[in-house]
């Protein structure tokens, strides 16, 4: 008799969406009696109890070819889950019906939503970067973030989301981190992640800290490569590890092992600390003491397949202690090969049993033992709820922070002849058009971020008829990098404005300042963090006195811009 007759009826009836069952903290259910977790257990076939420690890709953005693809490994391989990325959330909604209709065991559906489902889905909310978050003074915002998150991540039929960052961003020149990480202050770093994650936790939704023990200190991308962090135990015990450790400790259901190699921890030449069983087994759990689900980072990234490829290190991640290995190269072959490790003796039946039991009672505290389908209508509009569209401007108003003097926004005077000057957009901003008209006399100057010298040369002479300036800068790429594209000439433009008694006003990266030589000269620098609506309207706020910056900066960027620099305004 096939499987799918054996398991328990609450498992036929596709598709499914999960309530979870109680809100205990998921780790403090690990190891309980459970008859649903036993139930399903006994009746999976020894392949199968491997097949549950992988998570696949899923994409609404491939084509059906992709969707049968993956429709077909859940049917064959009996996968544990899914990690979706790219497309829409009403084609998403669909596709898991689908997808759960055809498991036997219900999928664990996990995304990579730091800021939230606008991360990877269009017609979605994106709510600010971490690092834009790290300049918040009232962590409460950010619980109720997670809460918001939590419930989109519900209304898409998902349960897994690989967030918060808890790695501490002490490297401007890092690649991969950066604006994903709340900052350089480890405690600032720990209190913000265990905000976000009690938000989501308290909702329903596991989470998995990453990237363990800290991927904040590189200049290497492991996506790419193989980064390494060469610095002593005790300098890892009291910067990278510390937000993980204080975060375990408050009931944290999951974290994510990075591809570091890591010599203080354990010395085996090129060898991830996804692969290393004294990373894993020694410091994770038995050190730390954590009893949650330990994801793998992606086992396609190069940081790992590099110096073991053709399925050796699925086999080693799981030798280590990872309890769900996320995007294999290739799913069959790592389940064949465990499962030839176990009958070498490489891995302990016990081992395996005990990671299946673990991910098992994640589905059951998700609520996958009694699910209902996903309602697959008016999907996107049921995302933009009032409150949620309204937290977001909430947080970008609290991260607004004020460098320097707010002498000028407290004398603004609106009878003055203004300029307000956009660099980098191609057209007027929603700043520029709602603070124009509050002047009697007030000029727009749009300045394009490769602008030619005659050009610069114009704006300069013109700015001469002018009585005060303020001025915008714009990093216009999808994410915001540590240095702003802007043309030498055109840097130089910004320097000189600001050095004009102006109002400077950033929607950038942090660490893009210091590469803008003479911006500290600035009589009045509003810090913002990134671009997007919700941030130039704070600024318009701070800029009219509508509301009063109380945002603090989370890194240090040189000497001038230091970790807590920022005025509150009274």
């Amino acid at each position: 008799m096939k499987i799918k007759h054996l398991l328990i009826v609450a498992l036929l009836s596709a598709p499914f969406v999960g309530s979870a069952q109680t809100s205990r903290p998921f780790v403090e259910t690990i190891g309980e009696p459970n008859a649903w977790v036993d139930s399903v257990f006994q009746k999976l076939s020894r392949r199968q109890r491997v097949a549950q420690l992988f998570m696949i890709r899923a994409h609404t953005d491939k084509g059906k070819r992709f969707e049968d693809s993956v429709a077909n490994i859940i049917k064959k391989e009996d996968i544990g889950g899914l990690v979706f990325f790219q497309g829409g959330p009403g084609r998403q909604a669909a596709l898991t019906n689908r997808y759960q209709s055809l498991a036997k065991v219900p999928l664990l559906i996990a995304m990579d939503a730091e800021w939230g489902l606008g991360m990877r889905l269009d017609s979605t909310i994106s709510y600010p970067y971490q690092m834009t978050l790290g300049a918040i003074q009232d962590n409460k915002l950010l619980y109720e973030m997670g809460r918001e998150v939590a419930l989109d991540f519900k209304r898409l039929g998902m349960h897994v989301n690989f967030a918060p960052v808890a790695d501490i961003n002490n490297n401007p020149k890092n690649p991969v981190i950066g604006y994903r990480s709340f900052g350089d202050n480890k405690y600032n770093v720990a209190a913000k992640v265990a905000a976000y994650m009690r938000g989501m936790q308290d909702n329903d939704i596991l989470v998995s800290l990453k990237h363990f023990p800290g991927h904040g200190d590189t200049d290497v991308d492991s996506h790419y490569d193989l980064p390494q962090l060469p610095f002593v135990r005790t300098r890892l015990d009291s910067l990278e590890l510390l937000p993980f450790r204080e975060v375990i400790r408050e009931g944290a259901s999951g974290v994510m092992v990075a591809h570091m190699n890591i010599p203080a921890l354990d010395s085996t030449a090129n060898l991830p600390s996804t692969l290393s069983r004294p990373i894993i087994t020694g410091i994770l759990k038995n050190e730390l003491l954590f009893k949650g689900l330990i994801f793998s980072d992606a086992m396609e990234m190069k940081g790992v397949v590099k110096f073991f490829p053709n399925g050796e290190a699925d086999v080693l991640a799981v030798i280590a202690g990872n309890d769900i290995l996320e995007l294999s190269e290739n799913s069959k072959r790592a389940v064949n090969l465990i499962r030839k490790a176990v009958r070498q003796g490489r891995i302990s039946r016990e081992q395996i049993n005990a990671s299946v039991k673990k991910v098992l009672t994640a589905k059951y505290w998700a609520g996958l033992n009694n699910m209902d389908s996903l309602k697959t209508t008016n999907v996107a509009e049921e995302l933009h709820r009032p409150e949620a569209l309204a937290l977001n401007q909430k947080l970008a108003d609290a991260a607004v922070t004020v460098l320097n003097s707010d002498s000028l926004i407290r004398g603004i005077d609106y009878s003055k002849k203004t300029a307000i000057i956009s660099i980098g957009p191609k057209e007027l901003t929603l700043l520029q058009k709602e603070l124009t008209p509050r002047f009697t006399n007030a000029t727009n100057f749009i300045v394009a971020k490769n602008a030619t010298a005659s050009d610069i040369s114009n704006v300069v002479n013109e700015l001469k008829n002018y009585e005060q300036v303020i001025l915008a800068l714009y990093d216009t790429r999808k994410r915001p990098g540590p240095v702003l594209d802007y043309s030498n000439d055109v840097k130089l433009l910004a320097s000189q404005i600001a050095a004009m008694n102006s109002i400077v006003t950033v929607f950038a990266n942090p660490y893009s300042i210091a590469g803008l030589p003479g911006i500290e000269n600035a009589k009045t620098l509003i810090m913002n963090y990134q671009s997007g609506d919700e941030m130039q309207r704070a600024s318009l706020k701070v800029i009219t006195g509508e509301i009063k910056a109380s945002g603090k900066m989370p890194v240090t960027v040189n000497t001038f811009f230091k970790n807590g620099n920022g005025i509150a305004q009274q």
